[in-house]
């Protein structure tokens, strides 16, 4: 399978600090891929390098074959990369469905009003309500984003970023806060998603990312030590004498 995600020898520095020393990913078209290691491995930062937040200090990442290394988050987006984050990004005082409408694509060449695009183009309601769907929020696009439960929260961030219509989506930590009701819904829902899209998980729920994931890449002291599938990691020597063993 060819590589819709491509990241070449990637290093990162902070000043004389390297978090990432040499990391190579793939991520084919409507691959589930996840990400692990333990805290401080460097998978925060390597999503942010994959994403634009940070350039890397060498190496290369591509979309399709197309170079992307050090374009700003917004250039990559529009080039049909969308991220989710560890602390949510919604806008609290919108209603769920304002929250999707600002991130359609129709309403940013319109200059992101969102009351006046609506009454104007009831299109982009029914756009929102559609992704409300999806992520199991019908019949809460009228919430307000404070008012829903974290569990719902979670999945309105996951509806924002797919109103892009992404080719790719990353999501950062997305159990962070649930608890098991809460996690086995957003499974159901990730599940669902899978093949649409290639979508790229750092999670620390082990259980979780094994449950979903086609392919896990494993990063520890900023390099990737082990990759294939759940079932290759369960036999991975390292994995299973690691840390990261004993939480499966």
């Amino acid at each position: 399978m060819s590589a819709l995600f491509e990241a070449d020898r990637l290093q990162m520095r902070f000043g004389n600090r390297i978090v990432l020393e040499d990391i190579t990913l793939r991520f084919g078209p409507g691959e589930l891929c996840g990400i692990m290691g333990p805290n401080g491995a460097g998978k925060t930062t390597c999503f942010n390098v994959l994403t634009g937040r940070y350039r890397p200090s060498r190496g290369q990442v591509r979309l399709d074959g197309e170079d992307i290394t050090g374009l700003r988050p917004h250039e990559i987006a529009r080039k049909g990369v969308s991220r989710s984050f560890q602390i949510m990004n919604l806008f609290n005082d919108f209603t769920a469905r304002d929250n999707i409408v600002t991130a359609l694509p129709g309403l940013r060449r319109r200059g992101f009003d969102v009351s006046h695009a609506v009454a104007a183009n009831s299109a982009f309601a029914d756009q929102a309500e559609v992704l409300l769907e999806r992520v199991g929020l019908a019949g809460k696009g009228g919430v307000l984003a404070r008012s829903l439960s974290y569990g719902d929260r979670r999945a309105l961030e996951i509806g924002v970023a797919l109103a892009a219509a992404p080719r790719i989506l990353f999501l950062d930590e997305p159990t962070s806060g649930l608890g098991s009701d809460g996690t086995a819904r957003l499974a159901a829902l990730i599940g669902s998603l899978k093949g649409q899209l290639t979508i790229v998980i750092i999670e620390h729920d082990m259980r979780f990312l094994f449950s979903l994931a086609d392919r896990i890449s494993v990063i520890h002291w900023g390099q990737v030590l082990a990759q294939g599938t759940p079932q290759m990691l369960r036999d991975n020597e390292w994995v299973r004498n690691s840390n990261l063993g004993k939480l499966q």
